[in-house]
């Protein structure tokens, strides 16, 4: 059971994230959804799904076809990706296809039949797992340098009020030594990310043969940022992060820490780290204009080249969604976004 804390109590931002987003009054659980606050990729253009459901027949291929062929929708929301990969397979595909929306909040009314809603993945999948902005939203904890360089814990009370308190216990210290480690300036903070490597590990072990994928804003060892990247959204704006239950809270991930957590615990082939533009473009979604003539031979089809180029290039655009990470991971079979074979798990 998720503690909720009273207005005066100091907690550290993973407890206090954990209530404000999971409890029983969290964002999440929210009648209106994620859709309500913030626009992902899946919200921007069906084309998204369409792309995911290329890559799950990718999948299918590598795997030889199995029946059933797994799809799971990490972090679900409300189903609308689910429900677009299962509109955009082919129907043979589609009939082999077994579709999990895995999300804490009820099921919405009106969902696709077909689709299975689960508060926790299915243990042995054979197909794809796919967590789009789901690691952004598993709580951490944040690390702050104090006066003498030591990294403390800050704690935060509901109002969003912060102090720090404790040195890093050690374990959170070696993750902070290993990925994000913290000069002696004061005031330099980091995002404790273990919790984020533990949860991805988990989601993979789920994956007997296939792909897992995650898709977030991240960054890597070489690009840290010096104060973190906690922020909160609420109604289309970004907010300042007030753990109340009120508005989002998230944090950019340390995808490679993630990716290296997963190989060494599970002993599984190298993963790969690649921007969302390059992703979808191996999966057919460019962002090219139609060629003019296609307007004098056929206006309407045009229009809609058109329409679907401008949603392509949204999803693809550098400084927006295309600058999104994807974690790539294969699990007992090749990779199907290359055509490097890889070894069996």
């Amino acid at each position: 059971m998720v503690h909720e804390a009273t207005a005066d109590e100091w907690r550290g931002w993973r407890a206090a994230t954990e209530a404000a987003l999971y409890g029983p009054e969290g964002f999440y659980r929210r009648p209106e959804g994620p859709a309500g606050h913030f626009r992902t990729s899946v919200h921007a253009s069906p084309l998204f799904a369409r792309a995911v459901a290329g890559l799950l027949c990718r999948v299918d291929e590598a795997l030889g076809r199995p029946d059933p062929l797994d799809f799971v929708d990490l972090a679900a929301g409300r189903g609308e990706l689910t429900a677009g990969v299962l509109e955009a397979l082919p129907a043979e595909v589609a009939a082999r296809t077994r579709a999990y929306a895995v999300e804490i909040a009820a099921r919405p009314g009106g969902l696709d039949p077909r689709i299975v809603w689960r508060a926790e993945p299915p243990r042995r999948i054979t197909g794809l797992l796919f967590a789009n902005e789901w690691l952004d939203n598993v709580p951490l904890d944040i690390a702050e340098t104090d006066a003498a360089g030591v990294p403390r814990l800050v704690l935060v009370r509901r109002d969003g009020a912060e102090r720090l308190s404790d040195p890093v216990p050690e374990a959170d210290a070696r993750w902070l030594r290993r990925w994000w480690p913290l000069t002696g300036e004061e005031g330099l903070r980091a995002e404790i990310g273990l919790p984020r490597d533990e949860a991805w590990a988990s989601a993979v072990a789920c994956v007997e043969r296939g792909l897992a994928v995650a898709v977030d804003y991240g960054h890597t060892a070489d690009a840290r940022p010096p104060f973190g990247t906690l922020t909160g959204f609420r109604a289309g704006r970004e907010t300042a992060p007030v753990p109340d239950g009120t508005c989002d809270i998230t944090a950019h991930v340390a995808l490679d820490a993630c990716a290296a957590h997963a190989e060494g615990v599970h002993a599984l082939p190298r993963a790969r780290l690649l921007r969302q533009r390059d992703a979808l473009r191996a999966l057919g979604i460019a962002g090219a204009r139609p060629p003019l003539t296609l307007a004098s031979t056929d206006p309407a089809a045009y229009v809609r080249a058109l329409a679907g180029a401008g949603e392509a290039a949204e999803l693809t655009a550098e400084g927006g969604l295309g600058d999104f990470g994807w974690l790539v991971q294969p699990v007992g079979a090749r990779d199907p976004l290359t055509e490097d074979p890889l070894t069996e798990a």
